[in-house]
């Protein structure tokens, strides 16, 4: 307890007392039925049981690291030291189709996975079962494989608590979620499957757009959520569910059409909805084709292929495609202000209508704040990015005007069903978004809007990040990876669009108004695997340039230390300054997913690579 006169510190702490009883019992769902459940019991007996039930559940009221980004804020921030990366402390496999999956991807393993979810000793990690098929065309295919068989594969929630220094199983639960459907329209990413921690309870996905929620002492099913009733099987739980301060959960359920999933057919979205189960128990959905009353329902596409190199002309407009309904994309965390405000993100359902997408605002009961489109705050195409009449560059005699040469307009920023960008609530209020764009090298922007839906600024990178915010000295600054990709400018035809360079590839730290405060290249020299011996054996690096950071949410420490997984496969502890304080090489460099990382309340890093869990530190 802080030093402070007896009136100031009653004064200071009461509130907060009062703050830590109100979440208390909203938080422990099971509180009323205990209590209710013995009042026949003495006065005496009740006040004693009220005390227990208060300590016992104290330590969890900060859990460490409960959900996507840490916090409803999605920040990435911890309160306390991180460890030094210098030991392997555990490591735990949980996808053992990782290797079969990166060869059936030709070397990429294309899946979004969970970080591993922190509270006290305990760890709690989504782990894959059932049976993976894969695409080997040397044997008869007698069924769905590879990308188009995800639903074989059998998604659980386990629970490993540290004993002594070991990671032990304490129970194991299946649940019957599978991902929505490849269908040609995820490229053959897998969807994230992900859970959230609350003090009592661990709540999954589950089919039929339901959630379960389970006992976290004993994985016992506490209750099956379904907001839309029994039987809903084209319904699917999409993205990671986020718990707000009051124990409030959302989550997004996408319905789908089997015969026209991504709308390829014309074919619109059946379905689809932000979900609301509060605290007390009420179900409250919005359908996300209501939250944007003027969407327009005509949208540009972009030009054809054989027009390039595009734009055609000066004055060239592309076909237009029936937009369809607004959805939110398939791996997206919705993300809650301090004052109850909801942010979530959409996108037109046509796959030729992603550059109509939107940030969108929500009071605490789902009605409309507002929705800021992603269009037309651009102009860093033609001209300025991207030279005139030279290769990789747009057409000769197209104005150096800033457009984006697959549409010959602004810019427009993209709601990728491929990322799991979800947006960032800062400390001032306003909300950052990383969205797609192919015209920049698939590098993306990171959007910055105000807490009224003003935009204020971009940077020109922003694919497949949720950026930490690491608050001090009365500021905060913005942390990302900042990939420079091995590829053509704006179009796939290497005739027209040359791949430039390998790198180099950064995490950068940036300002409020998004001017770079300091940049770490990843500048490794070599492949390395670790053998079943254990033993590291490394070959130099194909390619010059470095390795790219595969992270879509880094871990910061309250120094301001980031930490991160670059494809060379080693972790990364990075100072202020873009200063290299220490690495730890995993288990494999090059192939690896692109995944999160999290901080438990002893300063253990628990990140993933290869399909395994690694929990590094000193061992302390």
């Amino acid at each position: 307890m802080p030093d402070c006169h007896y009136v100031t510190c009653v004064s200071q702490i009461v509130p907060e007392m009062f703050k830590t009883f109100k979440r208390l019992f909203v938080w422990n769902r099971f509180f009323h039925s205990v209590l209710a459940s013995a009042v026949h019991l003495p006065s005496a007996t009740l006040v004693l049981m009220r005390v227990v039930l208060f300590l016992a559940a104290l330590p969890l009221v900060a859990q460490t690291w409960p959900q996507w980004g840490r916090n409803a804020q999605h920040t990435g921030t911890v309160d306390i030291a991180g460890q030094a990366p210098s030991r392997l402390l555990a490591q735990v496999r949980y996808d053992p189709f990782a290797q079969i999956a990166q060869r059936e991807a030709g070397g990429s393993l294309l899946v979004h996975y969970q970080p591993p979810l922190v509270d006290g000793r305990d760890v709690f990690l989504p782990v894959k079962t059932g049976e993976y098929v894969s695409c080997n065309f040397s044997l008869p295919q007698r069924g769905p494989c590879g990308f188009d068989a995800w639903h074989l594969q059998q998604w659980n929630i386990r629970r490993l608590r540290w004993d002594k220094e070991e990671l032990v199983e304490r129970w194991t639960v299946a649940t019957d979620w599978k991902p929505i459907p490849n269908a040609g329209g995820l490229g053959g990413w897998e969807p994230v499957f992900h859970a959230a921690l609350t003090p009592s309870s661990v709540f999954v996905p589950a089919a039929g757009g339901a959630l379960l929620e389970l006992r976290r002492n004993n994985g016992r099913l506490r209750r099956r959520w379904e907001p839309f009733g029994a039987g809903k099987a084209n319904h699917y739980v999409v993205g990671p569910i986020t718990v707000d301060n009051d124990g409030n959960l959302f989550y997004n359920v996408i319905e789908r059409d089997p015969a026209d999933t991504w709308g390829f057919f014309g074919g619109d979205v059946p379905g689809a909805w932000l979900v609301r189960i509060s605290a007390m128990g009420e179900m409250h959905t919005v359908d996300y084709k209501t939250l944007i009353p003027d969407a327009p329902r005509t949208c540009r596409g972009s030009f054809e292929a054989s027009a390039l190199p595009w734009p055609p002309s000066p004055t060239a407009v592309p076909t237009s495609v029936p937009c369809l309904s607004q959805r939110p994309g398939v791996n997206i965390a919705p993300a809650v202000a301090p004052d109850g405000t909801v942010y979530v993100v959409s996108r037109a359902h046509h796959p030729q209508a992603s550059r109509y997408s939107y940030l969108i605002a929500l009071k605490p009961d789902l009605t409309l704040k507002w929705a800021a489109s992603l269009r037309g705050h651009l102009r860093d195409g033609c001209g300025v990015l991207l030279p005139i009449g030279e290769p990789g560059g747009c057409r000769a005699g197209t104005p150096a005007n800033g457009v984006d040469p697959a549409t010959n307009e602004a810019p427009a920023g993209t709601v990728n069903d491929l990322s799991t960008s979800s947006p960032v609530v800062a400390p001032d209020g306003s909300v950052f978004y990383g969205a797609y764009t192919r015209y920049n090298y698939f590098r993306g922007h990171l959007f910055h809007f105000d807490a009224n839906g003003r935009f204020q600024n971009a940077f020109d990178f922003g694919w497949d990040i949720t950026p930490a915010i690491w608050p001090h000295d009365g500021t905060y600054s913005v942390v990302i990876k900042e990939n420079n990709y091995e590829a053509g400018s704006y179009c796939n035809d290497t005739s027209v669009c040359p791949w430039r360079e390998n790198g180099p590839y950064y995490i950068t730290q940036l300002s409020p108004d998004l001017n770079v405060e300091w940049r770490f290249a990843n500048t490794t020299k070599e492949e390395c695997s670790r053998g079943i011996d254990g033993v590291v054996r490394c070959l130099p690096a194909r390619k010059d340039g470095g390795f790219e950071w595969c992270i879509n949410a880094p871990a910061v420490d309250a120094r301001g230390v980031v930490y991160a997984n670059a494809e060379d496969g080693n972790l990364y502890a990075i100072g202020q300054g873009g200063v290299e304080l220490g690495r730890i090489f995993l288990n494999l460099a090059i192939g690896a997913a692109y995944t999160p990382l999290s901080i438990g309340h002893d300063g253990r890093i628990y990140t993933e690579n290869d399909g395994y869990l690694f929990a590094i530190g000193t061992g302390r």
